[in-house]
C-alpha cells in the first residue's frame, strides 16, 4: 500500500509568523522535523504541502535544497491541499503530520501506521488524537485515500476544510475509526506541550534541541526528552501558559465527538 506522509507547512502563522523556518540546531525547524519523520522505519514517501503564495517561496526553496517533494495549493483549504498532494503522488494511504511538531518521535509515527496496516482493512482512519494521550506535538493521523476523497467531495463547513480530517473522525457512525494510545498508559496530552504555536513554545523546543541534538545522534525520542525534563524541570515552565490550548476550542459547538475537557482557552496576555 503506497503510503504518503503529508507535512502541511506555511510561513503565514498568525501567532508565530515564519515559525517553520525558525532555527533549531542550526537548520530551519521544518528541516529538523523532516529529519525526524525520515527516521521512522515504515516505508513511505513524504511531501511538504505548502501554499501557492509567494511568501512560501522559502519553503519551496528549502524543499529543493533537501530533495523533498513539495506541493503548492490552497492557502486555507487544507483538505484540498492534502487531497491534491495525495492524488498527485497516487497515494493509497495518507498520513497527516503538521509542521509544528518538531519533537515528534519517529516511533510514534511507526506505531500509528502499524495499527492501521495491521488491521487488514478494518479502519478508514486511525490516529493518536481521539482521544489524545501522547504529549501535544506527536500528532499522527492516517486515513485511506477513499476516506480522504469522500471528505474532499462532501465536506462543506469551514473547519472541515481548514483542518482536513474532522469530516471523517467526527462521523464515527459512518467511518471506521481507530485510536492509538500511549503504551505507557499515561495521558500527558494536556500537561506537556511539545508543539510550536507561540513564541514560548519555540523557546521550549529550542532549549530541548540545544540540550539533546547532535550531529552524531540527531534523533532523540520521548524517553530522552523526559530524562531532560527530569534533570531540568524548569523547562516545563517556558510554555506552561499554553498547556492544552488547541484549535478545538474555536469549534466546540460544531464538533460532536470533542468535549471541553480536550481543550482550553488561552490565558490573557
Amino acid at each position: 500500500m503506497k503510503t504518503l506522509i503529508v507535512v502541511q507547512a506555511r510561513t503565514g502563522s498568525s501567532r508565530l509568523p515564519g515559525k517553520v523556518l525558525l532555527p533549531l540546531a542550526g537548520r530551519p525547524m521544518l528541516a529538523r522535523q523532516l529529519e525526524r519523520i525520515r527516521a521512522a522505519t515504515t516505508p513511505f514517501e513524504v511531501v511538504v504541502a505548502t501554499t501557492v503564495g509567494p511568501e512560501d517561496d522559502p519553503i519551496r526553496e528549502l524543499c529543493r535544497e533537501l530533495g523533498e517533494a513539495c506541493y503548492s495549493g490552497d492557502p486555507l483549504d487544507l483538505l484540498d491541499r492534502h487531497y491534491q498532494a495525495a492524488r498527485e503522488h497516487a497515494a493509497e494511504l495518507v498520513v497527516k503530520v503538521p509542521s509544528d511538531c518538531p519533537l515528534i518521535d519517529p516511533a510514534v509515527i511507526d506505531r500509528t501506521l502499524a495499527a492501521f496496516l495491521a488491521a487488514e482493512g478494518r479502519y478508514d482512519y486511525v490516529s493518536n488524537l481521539h482521544p489524545a494521550t501522547y504529549p501535544d506535538g506527536n500528532d499522527v493521523e492516517v486515513l485511506s485515500f477513499e476516506a480522504l476523497d469522500s471528505a474532499w467531495r462532501e465536506a462543506r463547513r469551514p473547519h472541515e476544510r481548514e483542518h482536513t480530517t474532522p469530516f471523517v473522525w467526527d462521523q464515527p457512525e459512518r467511518f471506521r475509526i481507530g485510536n492509538v494510545t500511549w503504551e505507557t498508559g499515561l495521558d500527558l496530552s494536556m500537561t506537556h506541550r511539545f508543539t510550536v504555536d507561540y513564541p514560548e513554545d519555540y523557546v521550549f523546543v529550542a532549549a530541548v534541541y540545544g540540550a539533546l541534538w547532535s550531529a552524531a545522534a540527531p534523533i532523540f525520542g520521548l524517553a530522552e526528552i523526559f530524562d531532560l525534563l527530569s534533570a531540568r524541570p524548569g523547562l516545563l515552565s517556558l510554555n506552561r501558559r499554553h498547556l492544552g490550548v488547541n484549535w478545538y476550542r474555536h469549534h466546540l459547538p460544531e464538533l460532536r465527538t470533542i468535549t471541553p475537557r480536550e481543550t482550553r482557552l488561552e490565558l490573557a496576555s
